[in-house]
């Protein structure tokens, strides 16, 4: 079943022949597809696991990043249409929120409605605040990452690796402070936000505005312990979660 662009897009993680549902990852702001790694082996077996491979960045270094948000989400969902065999649900972490958000509206104009939509560390795409963060030098870029929280940015303490990092950054804060959907429209998926509670990005109402776009009782916020990324330091818990609602009700 696999598809010319499953290895290109995607990083499969399989545990069962016949999966009963996809969960498909979108990372964050100059992340890969190496952030949920840990995840395939702390989600049910029937669970398969499609971690976002964006270019740019890892074994798509020599491709041209993508900078506006339509462009990036029409792309993925091509590159998804072989795996629709079936049921669909997206995680996304921080700007991976709002391109799982995208995303979903395709699938929905297809008559797909994803199980459910995940959103993580990010506000609302009507309620974000603006910035142009991918306008400053580098120094200010590398000092706003690591605000966040202290997810490998050692790495940019490294001449060569900076070099090789640093593009892909700049081109996802081009895109995600780009994208300022004034009326998005609402999804027909339920919505689960994450955040830490230590975040410096997630201004609590902002986050919770994600409820304006789930209908009515099927939006849920739920909070962790931690910064930006604090679903590595609590990635079980968070897994758990997540598994918590795609599980069938018995």
């Amino acid at each position: 079943m696999a598809a010319h662009n499953d290895k290109k897009w995607f990083r499969v993680h399989r545990r069962a022949e016949d999966p009963r549902l996809r969960l498909v990852c979108f990372p964050h702001a100059g992340g890969t597809a190496q952030l949920f790694h840990g995840w395939p082996m702390l989600l049910p077996r029937d669970i398969e696991v499609l971690a976002v491979r964006y270019p740019g960045r890892q074994d798509r270094l020599a491709e041209a990043c993508i900078e506006d948000m339509a462009t990036l989400a029409d792309s993925i969902e091509d590159a998804l249409l072989p795996w629709l065999d079936r049921p669909l649900a997206l995680f996304g972490h921080s700007m991976g929120s709002c391109v799982a958000y995208e995303v979903s509206l395709r699938l929905e104009a297809r008559g797909i409605v994803p199980q459910h939509l995940l959103v993580s560390a990010r506000a609302a795409p009507h309620s974000a605040e603006h910035t142009a963060l991918h306008l400053t030098d580098d120094e200010a870029l590398i000092a706003r990452v690591r605000q966040l929280g202290d997810l490998h940015s050692e790495a940019y303490d490294v001449p060569e690796l900076r070099e090789l990092l640093l593009p892909a950054l700049r081109a996802d804060y081009r895109l995600i402070e780009g994208y300022h959907p004034r009326h998005p429209s609402p999804v027909k998926a339920p919505i689960t936000a994450y955040v830490g509670r230590d975040d410096p990005s997630c201004v609590h109402d902002r986050v919770l505005a994600w409820s304006e776009l789930a209908a009515p009782g099927s939006f849920e916020l739920r909070s962790f312990r931690g910064d930006h990324f604090y679903l590595v330091p609590h990635e079980a818990e968070v897994v758990a979660d997540v598994a918590r609602h795609l599980t069938p009700a018995t």
